[in-house]
């Protein structure tokens, strides 16, 4: 009687901080770990998140998310995500704090799988980083810029900083406030942004300032 040829199943390896794997491998690894919240593939390397603190990162990110929901359900068409995998190229996948997106039905650059994530560019992107802006200011820019992301927010909050970048002709331009400290969205007409209002947690004067450009003629042409 021969013996079993039969081998015990091969366990999946473990995501590990630094790893340099495929993207359908990193896939393949993160779909196994359902307790791990955040990892991303930039440039190929693995990156896992700490422990998220409240003031550094939890309350801004909720901010930040507050103004753009607020954004999202006065302009139809319009699509906000918090933290979803984006699939942006063969080596990098991305999992932003925030995406604002058009929605492919209406024109929008990115689209959606047959398996739930997005894939392509959104048109933006926001970062928190609290202790990550050498990632978020150096990696992360460069693939969303290569890739086609319109716009890329980061709001270092240990150094009360905000900076909002528009691609144009294949580079980052910093968008600079005007006189009121309001940054205006090239990308998205009406997304009105005070800036020294965010930085200073003053978020009734964050949506009221938003509330004016939502009011604007650029806006209301923006929803035909």
């Amino acid at each position: 009687m021969s013996a079993s040829t039969n081998q015990p199943p091969r366990l999946i390896p473990l995501l590990e901080n630094g790893d340099l794997l495929s993207r359908a491998e990193f896939e393949r690894r993160y779909q196994s770990m359902p307790y791990v919240k955040k990892a991303e593939l930039i440039e190929g390397i693995v990156y896992m998140a700490s422990p998220l603190r409240f003031q550094p990162h939890a309350e801004p990110h909720a901010n930040l998310i507050g103004w753009l929901w607020n954004y999202k359900i006065a302009t139809p068409g319009v699509r906000l995500g918090d933290n979803p995998t984006v699939r942006l190229d063969l080596d990098n996948e991305p999992q932003p704090d925030v995406v604002l997106l058009i929605d492919p039905n209406c024109g929008g650059q990115s689209r959606f799988s047959n398996d739930g994530y997005i894939e392509g560019a959104p048109e933006l992107v926001a970062e928190i980083a609290a202790s990550t802006a050498s990632i978020d200011l150096r990696d992360k820019k460069r693939i969303y810029r290569r890739n086609g992301v319109k716009e890329y927010l980061v709001w270092q909050v240990m150094e009360g900083r905000f900076d909002w970048f528009f691609l144009q002709d294949g580079e980052y331009i910093s968008l600079t406030p005007d006189a009121k400290e309001i940054i205006h969205s090239r990308v998205f007409p009406g997304l009105w942004l005070s800036v020294s209002a965010l930085l200073n947690g003053n978020m009734l004067e964050v949506i009221a300032t938003l509330q004016t450009g939502l009011a604007t003629p650029e806006h209301q042409q923006f929803l035909q």
